[in-house]
């Protein structure tokens, strides 16, 4: 039996008080008593309306009506409520402003919330909910400033950890570092068993040990502005203190700077797939599978080697090199498309460029397009016949598509140029598939006197 039934059930037993609902008030909060123990809203809310048709002046259980619809999405029948509320009782109560903010932001009409908690707050001298709901919407809309004012008058008048924790937040956005450690630390001597505060307590100490390089770079941006590797090294540090939200803002504004600029797509993305926004990374064309070192985070020394090709690239923009060297990095990073972009524009330098063929050949295999592969690869070996790892990768996407023949002969070529374990065990791999036993045996005896790629 529903809770619903069994309130219903129970106004039945008590003989009929739906049909005296003006003359049996306290039959009905007796029954609402019960509804909101069994958390019946529906039932909270058919009884809390007859209660104030009522009593009009019961602005108890007109709060429970509006509060209630409120909580079930019905904006329309809670404003109607407000406004017979506001005309049933003088003056009225402040805490109508509240919900009717409440409201306004449900329906993100956050410029109507504003105005209505701002009068609330000045209707009711301890309105903490107010003030904290006011500095939510600031943070929302990046006033930060304001947000501070805000959660500082809310603090002033109940003091919680929590409270300490989100204004450091606060802090944090403004770049107000050692305001935002110290309220981290009296929000942990508050209450150090807090929710909240055990949270975010590591991620401060985490941070406390890159401020000092923190306040080093934003001496140096506020003096020059303009130069986005500075913005990408704060970033990185965001990025190493587990401040994405940070290090996402940075590089937006590296991104600005420096709209071709690779290493600032690539910090772009690391911070939006950090914060879940993977969605907006594969915007900039960067896969989810984005290469990360043990610390889980992209490898400083491959952000540095795009930092480098970004320069090479702006400094020679005619030549296909830099591009060649800077596919190869995206490369090591899983960045194919990227990669393969790089690549093409290389190749639109210098369609002779063994490189940058090589480079199409490793970005399209990667993205499943081996044909394609097989073409660029075949290429980069007639334009470069001395280079084994030419001929070695073309061997791979020759036995990668059986033709083990053919790719025996690119494991030889490449051999002949320079002896390397991996060669052989691909010829050899190969051998053996096309029934070659001895020839795998030898292949074999001999690998097995190289030291191993690892050593």
């Amino acid at each position: 039996m529903s809770v619903r039934i069994l309130v219903l059930g129970v106004f039945v037993s008590t003989g009929g008080l739906l049909h005296s609902a003006g003359t049996n008030v306290s039959g009905f909060q007796k029954q609402l008593a019960t509804a909101q123990e069994e958390t019946d809203k529906p039932a909270i809310i058919e009884l809390s309306r007859r209660i104030v048709e009522a009593d009009p002046q019961d602005s108890t259980t007109w709060e429970t009506l509006a509060r209630t619809q409120f909580e079930v999405a019905e904006y329309d029948r809670c404003t109607a409520t407000l406004n017979a509320w506001e005309s049933a009782v003088k003056p009225p109560p402040a805490v109508i402003d509240d919900l009717r903010g409440d409201v306004a932001e449900a329906r993100k009409d956050h410029q109507a919330a504003e105005r209505y908690w701002r009068l609330y707050i000045v209707a009711g001298s301890e309105a903490v909910d107010g003030l904290e709901k006011l500095a939510d919407l600031c943070a929302g809309e990046k006033r930060w400033r304001d947000a501070v004012e805000f959660r500082t008058r809310a603090l002033a008048l109940d003091e919680t950890a929590a409270g300490r924790v989100r204004r450091a937040n606060l802090y944090l956005e403004l770049h107000e570092w050692d305001k935002a450690l110290d309220d981290s630390d009296k929000a942990n001597a508050l209450d150090p068993s807090d929710a909240t505060v055990k949270q975010w307590l590591p991620k401060f100490e985490l941070l406390r040990k890159f401020v000092r390089r923190i306040k080093v770079l934003d001496a140096q941006i506020g003096k020059s502005p303009g130069a986005a590797v500075l913005w990408l090294d704060r970033a990185r540090l965001f990025t190493l203190a587990d401040q994405s939200d940070l290090a996402l803002t940075d590089c937006r504004q590296a991104m600005k700077l420096g709209p071709g600029m690779m290493r600032a797509r690539i910090q772009t993305a690391e911070a939006l797939l950090d914060l879940g926004l993977g969605e907006e990374a594969a915007r900039l064309k960067v896969s989810y599978n984005l290469a990360r070192d043990e610390s889980k985070h992209v490898n400083e020394g491959a952000l540095r080697a795009l930092g480098a090709c970004d320069a090479q690239v702006l400094q020679n923009s005619r030549g296909a090199d830099p591009l060649i060297v800077r596919a190869k990095t995206l490369r090591r990073l899983n960045q194919y498309v990227l990669a393969l972009a790089d690549a093409r524009a290389a190749l639109a330098l210098d369609s002779n460029s063994a490189g940058a063929h090589f480079e199409a050949a490793h970005a399209l295999d990667a993205l499943g397009r081996t044909k394609e592969a097989m073409s660029h690869i075949s290429r980069a070996t007639e334009l470069d016949p001395n280079d084994p790892v030419m001929w070695y990768y073309r061997g791979l996407l020759e036995a990668q598509r059986a033709d083990f023949a053919a790719a025996i002969q690119s494991q030889t070529r490449s051999l002949a140029v320079r002896e390397s374990y991996v060669a052989l065990l691909e010829r050899e791999k190969c051998e053996r598939r096309t029934g070659r036993i001895a020839d795998a045996d030898a292949d074999a005896t001999r690998r097995n006197q190289l030291p191993t790629p690892q050593q």
